[in-house]
């Protein structure tokens, strides 16, 4: 069993990877991105809330984000493990992590963190484009549709998200050097960080991550 975090900056390859990893031990992608953005579209009062915050480049409050973590974790698909994606990006939220593994008795097994340099982050992110209508995702660098603007799956239009600007992208950062590499520190001294090189390509960062994690497939 393997309960994991994925930590790193916005654009480091956090999501891509999760999926990969997720398929690979039939465990739950757990992404509060994905969750918030969920209950956004849904209109839910939840959603709300955090799209003042997300639209704006800021992190939705701790105490939002770690209701719909506990919510999540608590499911019955969470027991033969989890990856953790997003979740924690403060010290606080940290805590109260280990106090909701520890009530679960789903204890954190591997904290891995995919490094990145700045200028990379900003290609990366800026360059985002995702689909309207189904949510592919596409980047105007590395992963073009076949037509500018259109979705190759849907034929829906693409778009460019409010966080993916520049500039929410530079409070983002601002926020991750600030509030979440803290945690870097804090699950070191618990023995459980493992650092990968998220620039070696989706492939070479892959293979770093199994190795670590002791997959053989």
């Amino acid at each position: 069993m393997v309960n994991i975090i994925l930590l790193g900056p916005p654009g480091a390859g956090k999501g891509t990877q999760a999926k990969r990893i997720s398929s690979l031990y039939n465990i739950p992608h757990i992404s509060t991105g994905d969750m918030f953005r969920e209950a956004i579209k849904k209109g839910t009062e939840l959603g709300k809330t955090a799209a003042k915050f997300i639209n704006e480049g800021h992190l939705v409050p701790d105490e939002l984000t770690i209701a719909i973590v506990k919510e999540r974790l608590n499911k019955d698909d969470c027991k033969n493990g989890y990856l953790l994606d997003g979740f924690p990006r403060t010290l606080p939220q940290a805590e109260a992590l280990d106090a909701l593994t520890l009530e679960l008795a789903r204890p954190l097994t591997h904290v891995i963190n995919i490094t990145c340099g700045t200028q990379e982050l900003v290609r990366r992110i800026t360059g985002r484009r995702v689909c309207r209508k189904c949510g592919a995702p596409y980047h105007v660098d590395t992963l073009k549709p076949k037509v500018t603007g259109i979705c190759d799956l849907c034929g829906g239009e693409l778009y460019q998200r409010a966080d993916d600007t520049k500039e929410a992208l530079l409070v983002r950062l601002d926020h991750y050097y600030k509030e979440t590499k803290p945690l870097e520190d804090y699950y070191k001294a618990k023995k459980l960080l493992i650092e990968v090189d998220g620039e070696l390509g989706l492939e070479g960062t892959l293979k770093a991550i199994k190795k670590v994690l002791g997959a053989t497939k």
